[in-house]
């Protein structure tokens, strides 16, 4: 049987999923080494445009497809499920939106997997080969100590080629975040793959860098970090030589052993989830660790810096709690704190968050127009009425900081800083490449966004824009307005 595995994405927008390096759709790769080895596997990535895929599933002879698909991508999904029943090729989805809508999914689709499938997946193949395919599964939280979660690092898709590696040590977050579907989709328990499991797939990788996709590396317990080092301690000892980034909370600032565990081991930049500076917004949300280390962002961030990784600061606009000036003031600091590498994402209610099922009831969500809007989850619009300004206001305030965000001496000025800071130069070239990335991002939204914000402003509206847009380039606290 010839199985085609695809990862669809949304094509109205130059997200992050479509704009930089080209990451893998490490679930696929998973699912991709499940297969026996009586069968063939492909994998069509969307990450490379969307242009081929009908035509490669219309022409390559396939027995089954599989799709997972983040929101933002199951309008994309839909229409290429409809192109496999026209042919008559079974086709099932899974992944978190399958997970967070299935009856919706349902009506495409001939089968929905709900839930991580690493241990069903085989069932499923073996149905499909009966010509028995179920309408729904339902998968567990895989057992990852038995060998469950590597994937098949040498597969390529089929329509292009990754630029980097991906590979996961561990599942799971016990953070909850309201607007984060991790913890309900993954649990709240941190499972950790056996360390010489690690290393073995960590060698197998043809790629010279890679993201190490974990969702919390580091955990918020003091097992959950004696873990992550015996990981890095098999990484540095017995893993081939490579440079790489991660995910992780706040609080691995302050263990200075395994910051420097993670550099030996090849880490030079660690994405940390500030999400916000307000307590009001940080204890809304469900981040209790972020509202006890509050104090201490300063000494945390710097020792990141003092071991030779660089911070990858996440920031998610549009709490209730914040107002035109404190969306830029979150960046302004983030500049102060001396923060390498700044991602702003508009606050996104998905499917399946706690945050969704409240303001879905509230009435607040103003994309419902569904299947059609879920291209508009993208984390790049505002899809909800904010409390204390307009969507289009939120959404003109986050183009104005990208603007500063495109300009090629911001990406400097990073790079020298984070040299100076961390001492590192395969650190600062991380940076800087990431950074160059960030800014080709955001000409891309410049040019998507011009008409639409290209309005006449008052000249107290440009003053203050031209205040805080220097501010934010030159690390500066702006005057107020």
């Amino acid at each position: 049987m010839r199985i085609a595995l695809v990862s669809p994405v949304a094509r109205n927008c130059e997200g992050y999923h479509t704009t930089g390096s080209r990451i893998p759709q490490l679930g696929l790769q998973v699912l991709a080494r499940l297969v026996p080895k009586d069968h063939e596997v492909e994998i069509i990535d969307e990450v490379f445009g969307t242009g081929q895929t009908e035509h490669l599933l219309a022409t390559r002879g396939y027995d089954l497809v599989g799709m997972t698909a983040y929101t933002s991508g199951a309008t994309r999904a839909y229409e290429l499920a409809e192109t496999c029943r026209d042919r008559g090729i079974p086709c099932i989805m899974g992944g978190p939106h399958a997970w967070a809508c299935p009856d919706e999914a349902a009506r495409y689709f001939d089968s929905v997997a709900i839930g991580e499938c690493d241990e069903i997946w085989p069932e499923i193949i073996a149905d499909a080969v009966a010509g028995k395919l179920q309408q729904r599964y339902e998968g567990k939280l895989a057992e990852l100590e038995e060998g469950y979660g590597a994937a098949y690092q040498g597969l390529h898709p089929i329509n292009g080629r990754y630029d980097i590696g991906c590979i996961q040590t561990a599942r799971g977050c016990p953070v909850g975040c309201d607007f984060c579907s991790v913890t309900l989709f993954n649990g709240r328990k941190i499972r950790r793959r056996p360390v010489a499991d690690i290393v073995e797939e960590w060698n197998s990788t043809d790629r010279k860098f890679l993201f190490v996709v974990d969702d919390n590396f580091y955990g918020v317990s003091r097992t959950h970090a004696e873990e992550a080092k015996e990981v890095l301690r098999g990484i540095a000892k017995h893993g081939t030589k490579r440079l790489w980034f991660s995910q992780t909370t706040i609080n691995m600032g302050a263990d200075p052993e395994g910051l420097r565990l993670a550099y030996k081991a090849g880490c030079r930049a660690m994405l940390v989830g500030f999400e916000s500076f307000n307590p009001e917004t940080l204890k809304n949300w469900r981040k209790p660790l972020n509202i006890k280390l509050h104090g201490d962002y300063q000494k945390l961030v710097d020792g990141f810096h003092r071991a030779g990784i660089a911070v990858f600061g996440c920031f998610v606009i549009g709490a209730d709690e914040d107002t035109e000036d404190s969306v830029a003031q979150t960046a302004l600091r983030a500049v102060q704190l001396g923060v390498d590498i700044i991602q702003i994402t508009n606050l996104t209610p998905l499917p399946g968050t706690k945050l969704y099922e409240r303001w879905l009831a509230e009435g607040r969500i103003i994309a419902t127009d569904y299947p059609t809007d879920w291209e508009r989850y993208t984390f790049t619009e505002t899809v909800y009425a904010p409390k204390r300004m307009t969507a289009q206001r939120l959404d003109e305030t986050i183009y104005e900081l990208r603007k500063a965000a495109a300009e090629e001496p911001w990406v400097w000025k990073r790079t020298v800083k984070t040299f100076l800071r961390t001492r590192s130069i395969s650190t600062a070239l991380f940076v800087h490449g990431t950074n160059r990335g960030w800014a080709r991002l955001a000409r891309g939204f410049l040019k998507r966004d011009v008409r639409r914000f290209a309005h006449v402003r008052t000249e107290a509206q440009r003053a203050r824009t031209l205040r805080q847009g220097f501010a934010f380039r030159c690390g500066k606290q702006p005057a107020a307005p």
